[in-house]
């Protein structure tokens, strides 16, 4: 049965897939090889390079949950590094495969008696994270085609998700008082489907050389999980005293980043696809064409017969003077009698030649 779907799905993709249009081989076109403005599409034909590899490191922070980074008007700081290998689909979007890996430091206190006796909570979380970064370049998305102005400084946007493992720790003033099975309050994530993860950020580039870029980025880090603070376990666990889940509503502990990184781009040519403008580019070609001092020649092997049609692809060379012709040089007979129109008397009239294209019976001034 699915056998027969796939099948009933598919043949007529392949069927309306052939090309039944036939060739003409004897003249270049866009169908043929041998078309002079038509290259084979691969490595060789491309003009820009379109692989880099990037790595950068920085600042994270527990930016929202039940234990933050920033606590009593104070940073608690941490540490994140990445490295990732891009691929430029367009000039305006291209992806990435990213490995990050850091530790965050974030502060937080129980309500109440209980959150007195135990005092400020210090957690820790070291985290790992492999995701796919999506990337749009503002920059060339939404640039002028006719802004000439240097083009070194780039807008990047980024969105992305993927799986990450944490391992968290939690300690207080009151660790004494627990039971050394349920206490210091400890989480331990692997890498899983349930430890999917999303992420946004923009980034400002520069290109300082056709090697590298430098980049100050920033990402929000959207965890879905309650438990990536360090707060211990879920808040309905039955043991509230210690459930550092119930500092506030949040179900979501999200992290904020703050990297400065170095891309380089890889490959043989001058340009990172990247940085292309290709409207720029025809721009310029088009005000170079206006203000060349070089006279543009039409015809190369000239126009002898003065027909206005190159000698290059006129059928009929000699064509009287005066005489109309049409696009490939020959000289017009609207009545196709055999006399072209400039010796016709009678020019809708078939006529013999000696005649001069006039019926016999017909006579001519």
């Amino acid at each position: 049965m699915k056998l027969g779907l796939f099948l009933a799905f598919m043949l007529p993709m392949v069927f309306y897939a052939q090309d039944s249009t036939a060739v003409n081989n004897d003249y270049p076109n866009t169908f043929s090889s041998g078309s002079a403005n038509v290259a084979k599409f691969d490595n060789s034909a491309r003009r820009f390079n379109d692989w880099a590899i990037s790595v950068g490191g920085g600042a994270a922070f527990l930016a929202k949950g039940d234990l933050t980074s920033f606590y009593d008007k104070k940073i608690n700081w941490g540490w994140n590094a990445y490295v990732s290998l891009d691929k430029q689909i367009t000039h305006t979007f291209g992806a990435s495969l990213q490995y990050a890996m850091g530790e965050s430091n974030q502060r937080g206190q129980l309500p109440g008696a209980e959150g007195v006796k135990a005092g400020v909570a210090d957690a820790y979380t070291k985290y790992q994270q492999v995701s796919i970064l999506g990337d749009i370049n503002f920059s060339n998305l939404l640039r002028r085609v006719d802004n000439k102005s240097p083009y070194r400084w780039a807008l990047h946007g980024y969105a992305g998700g993927g799986l990450q493992a944490y391992e968290t720790l939690l300690i207080d003033k009151d660790i004494s008082n627990y039971n050394p099975r349920t206490f210091p309050l400890a989480v331990n994530q692997k890498f899983d489907f349930s430890s999917f993860f999303v992420q946004t950020g923009v980034g400002l580039k520069y290109k300082a050389s056709k090697v590298i870029d430098i980049e100050l980025r920033t990402m929000y880090i959207i965890s879905g999980d309650e438990e990536f603070d360090g707060g211990g376990d879920l808040r309905d666990t039955g043991s509230p005293r210690i459930n550092y889940n119930l500092i506030n509503d949040s179900y979501s502990d999200d992290m904020l980043t703050v990297n400065l990184g170095l891309s380089f781009k890889l490959g043989k040519h001058i340009s990172h696809l990247a940085w292309h403008d290709p409207l720029q580019e025809a721009y310029s070609r088009v005000n170079a064409l206006e203000n060349s001092t070089n006279e543009f020649i039409v015809c190369e092997k000239g126009d002898s017969d003065n027909d206005g049609v190159c000698d290059d692809w006129d059928r009929q060379l000699g064509t009287p003077s005066g005489a109309r012709v049409d696009g490939a040089g020959v000289a017009l007979d609207m009545d196709l009698d055999g006399t072209i129109d400039l010796y016709d008397k009678c020019v809708t009239v078939p006529g013999p030649i000696e005649n001069n294209g006039c019926p016999l019976n017909s006579a001519v001034n």
